[in-house]
């Protein structure tokens, strides 16, 4: 037996659907937009600022989805083109191996809060807790590409201590939360090639120094190194 078929209403009669931000994805944001040619503007890249559940991932997922995004701190803004991960206490090139100390507690709390240490006694590093409570893990942001703010010049964020110098992050900006407040990052670009790698710096982490846990923007001028 036959079933009678509904009338259907014409498709260009049906209402348009909308998406609503609850019907996203989480950890997803509208990138800022901008003229071609132009920067975003600071208002803009406030609306595109990532939630909280971007960074609850691991922190390899979040270093790469971390390319072309923006890091923002007050009137001041670049592009991420170059990150690194670090996991656990297992990764032997992490400070999470040596546990919770007074310096690396913030590791272990929830993703989307700052980490922000001194190396060598001269260089800020400007990191990302990422992972759930307890995971240890953070994703260094190794350079920006200017985009706000700052001297257009490529060379002005390349590197992890100028990134923090061009932006003026200092220790005190350690365990900030980067879901509110002047400190945060936004979606931004859509970066056309991203390369993988082992991490700069970390020869003494035995087989974890090979990893390939290095994300760059390829081709782009204001990455530290090309390989």
């Amino acid at each position: 037996m036959t079933r009678a078929s509904r009338p259907r209403t014409p498709r260009a009669d049906r209402p348009a659907r909308r998406s609503s931000p609850a019907s996203r994805p989480p950890g997803r944001a509208r990138r800022a937009t901008a003229a071609p040619g132009e920067a975003p503007a600071l208002d803009d890249l406030v609306r595109a600022r990532l939630p909280a559940a971007f960074f609850a991932r691991r922190a390899p997922l979040v270093a790469r989805a971390l390319i072309g995004c923006a890091l923002i701190h007050g009137d001041r803004a670049g592009i991420i083109v170059e990150t690194e991960a670090y996991l656990g206490p297992e990764d032997r090139a992490s400070h999470a191996r040596f546990g919770a100390t007074a310096r690396t507690a913030v590791m272990f709390g929830p993703g989307g809060v700052s980490y922000v240490y001194l190396c060598y006694g001269i260089h800020r590093m400007f990191n990302v807790v990422t992972g759930a409570d307890g995971d240890g893990e953070a994703v260094l942001i190794r350079a920006i590409a200017p985009l706000v703010g700052l001297a257009a010049d490529p060379a002005v964020g390349r590197g992890p201590g100028k990134v923090t110098r061009a932006l003026g992050l200092e220790l005190a900006h350690t365990g900030r939360d980067l879901s509110r407040g002047p400190l945060f990052v936004a979606a931004a670009l859509a970066p056309p090639r991203i390369a993988r790698g082992p991490r700069i710096g970390v020869e003494y982490a035995g087989a974890w120094a090979a990893r390939p846990l290095r994300y760059w923007w390829r081709d782009h001028p204001a990455v530290s190194r090309a390989r």
